[in-house]
């Protein structure tokens, strides 16, 4: 067994695919435990008949619907309308409308491309610090994860569910939980982002009604979005696959044929590329459930929580430790893969220490939204070197604040669970 593990790891820093390395492992565990490897085929059906995945990808195509249209720039308009006034108002902005793009995207470095060559720009000419500038909108890039309709919040749902370990949860139940740890972190870094900037007297622009309504229109058709996927959700007339499926229509319909800014010439390329990144997920997910399987019947899950429980005395030093693994995760691995390879094996030791699924969801998920940042491999430090043509040691001064004060808010989010339960 170890010997298989090393050969695997060795293949896989070799540059072999990730969901190649996991469909070996699977194989071979199930080859020796003379299990017919048709298993594999049946965790793709298995998955397949569920109808929450169908959210997946109905959601990332409306997220990459959006991200090639014209709603970077009307949500933009419309906070700037709201709070462009207040000193550091444009700092607000770009938290605010990258917490609400991530949201719908799932994938951070799809808004840092879409919105950072209309935000980077805006902030340097209002007189923001270049560092400043570079670290916000990189930092921006990964906010918004622990906010519905989130891919990667389904995704953890949807791995939760098969493991069936602990109290059931569902994505309803992660949807709400997200939602004041999200705010938490956007109250702190907008706080600081203000006190940071409070030389900056001159506000982005004056309040006007008048604006204010000018940018509603504008944004007309975004603003029902959110109320389309929580009010659906949590009102009982949608289920989350229902939801999913409406707004991918409803963006559909709006971007493609009211706006027209999205031509039936170029819709094939959009969808394109974001079923490429869906079938990623799916691929991954299907054999990661085959790989869990696998292990499950080693009993390895009961293994590694005996060991942790000798190791470890108590649930505070678990968390404390937890969340150091997943740091160090989230800069070596992209969070779909991480979220298919490791929950399996630290949900069922987290709900031996008490930890509730969903708490344990939304730790995981604000450790990875940082893992995008820490050095010396976050994707969002590589992405935003490549997009603004700065050095990467550059982007590791720039974001290092910003790093500081999410690690505040993971540290709350772990040790106040209230923060998380609250709403379920």
């Amino acid at each position: 067994m170890i010997v298989t593990i090393l050969v695997l790891g060795l293949l896989a820093l070799l540059g072999m695919p990730l969901f190649a390395v996991i469909a070996t492992g699977a194989l071979w565990g199930f080859h020796q435990a003379d299990v017919d490897l048709a298993v594999v085929a049946i965790e793709f059906y298995r998955i397949a008949e569920m109808p929450v995945l169908l959210a997946i990808p109905l959601f990332t195509f409306a997220g990459y619907l959006l991200s090639e249209s014209q709603a970077p720039n009307r949500l933009v308009n419309l906070t700037q309308a709201l709070i462009g006034w207040m000193p550091g108002g444009l700092a607000l902005v770009s938290l605010a409308v990258c917490a609400f793009f991530t949201a719908f995207t799932g994938a951070s470095g799809v808004t840092i491309i879409a919105l950072g060559a209309l935000l980077y720009p805006a902030l340097r000419q209002a007189d923001y610090a270049e560092n400043y500038s570079l670290g916000l909108v990189t930092t921006s890039g990964s906010l918004g994860l622990l906010f519905a309709p989130s891919l990667p919040l389904i995704l953890y749902g949807i791995v939760a569910q098969q493991l069936n370990v602990g109290p059931s949860i569902s994505i309803d139940q992660l949807f709400l939980a997200g939602i004041f740890p999200g705010l938490l972190m956007l109250l702190l870094l907008g706080g600081w982002s203000c006190w940071k900037n409070r030389a900056i007297r001159q506000p982005l622009s004056e309040f006007s009604w008048t604006k204010v309504g000018k940018a509603i229109r504008e944004a007309i058709w975004e603003l029902p979005l959110p109320f389309v996927v929580l009010g659906g959700i949590y009102s009982g007339y949608f289920a989350v696959s229902e939801a999913a499926a409406v707004t991918a229509a409803y963006v559909f319909v709006v971007e493609v044929f009211i706006l027209r800014e999205i031509s039936l010439r170029k819709l094939p390329t959009v969808m394109h590329r974001s079923m490429v990144l869906v079938g990623g997920i799916l691929i991954i997910l299907g054999l990661s459930l085959a790989s869990t399987n696998v292990m499950i019947d080693s009993g390895v899950p009961e293994r590694l929580f005996t060991f942790v429980q000798q190791t470890v005395n108590n649930k505070l030093t678990f968390l404390l430790l937890l969340n150091l693994f997943l740091l160090c995760l989230g800069a070596l691995l992209d969070i779909f893969s991480a979220l298919v390879l490791v929950v399996p094996l630290i949900l069922p030791v987290a709900v031996g220490y008490g930890i509730h699924p969903v708490h344990l969801g939304i730790i995981f998920l604000a450790n990875m939204q940082i893992g995008y940042l820490t050095p010396p491999v976050g994707m969002n430090l590589f992405i935003a070197s490549y997009r603004f043509e700065r050095p990467i040691t550059q982007l590791y001064r720039a974001t290092w604040p910003f790093l500081v004060l999410l690690l505040i808010c993971v540290a709350l989010i772990t040790y106040f669970p209230q923060l998380s339960m609250v709403l379920l």
